[in-house]
């Protein structure tokens, strides 16, 4: 049996059912970053997964008309680094709304410039990606950016991941 498509959108999940029930998977912390034109961006992302081994692929969903999604619309390269639980400061910062510029925020932020993409990788991260965009989808109010992973790496092997879970950040056990 299947769905007809409908053009009305009656039968479809409110924002409000649909973030609590999605809230209930708890999900990775990253923080994706670029450089534009000699500028630093970032943003925290949940919605960020593998795709692919072979190729290596990864993608992150970004808000549409976002500064972040004018930046990787821009950029030919991006990365992302997997926030451990000693993160949870920047992974707030980043997601603010209203937040300060990008600017002041990665002079507080204890971080290396990657020698391959140029972009911003968080000193202490569980592992980091970087990236070449392939591929750009628009999806409802958001863009999915496909990234080919040019380059992994687990600097913090031992280290616990920043979790996701019902609307805050949450640490293992």
């Amino acid at each position: 049996m299947s769905i007809s498509p409908q053009s009305s959108t009656a039968n479809l999940a409110t924002p409000d059912e649909f973030r609590a029930a999605l809230g209930q998977l708890a999900a990775g912390v990253a923080l994706v970053t670029a450089c534009d034109a000699g500028e630093d961006a970032g943003m925290t992302a949940t919605s960020f997964l593998s795709v692919s081994l072979e190729p290596p692929l990864v993608l992150v969903s970004v808000r549409e008309d976002s500064r972040m999604d004018e930046v990787l619309d821009r950029a030919d390269t991006w990365a992302v680094s997997l926030l451990g639980e000693q993160h949870r400061a920047i992974a707030s910062r980043f997601a603010m709304k209203g937040r300060l510029s990008d600017r002041l925020l990665f002079a507080d932020t204890p971080h290396q410039r990657s020698e391959l993409t140029g972009s911003p990788l968080v000193d202490g991260a569980l592992a980091t990606v970087e990236c070449r965009t392939e591929q750009r989808i628009a999806a409802g109010d958001h863009t999915l950016v496909l990234g080919r992973v040019l380059r992994a790496r687990v600097p913090s092997p031992d280290g616990r991941p920043l979790l996701y879970f019902r609307g805050a950040y949450r640490q293992l056990g």
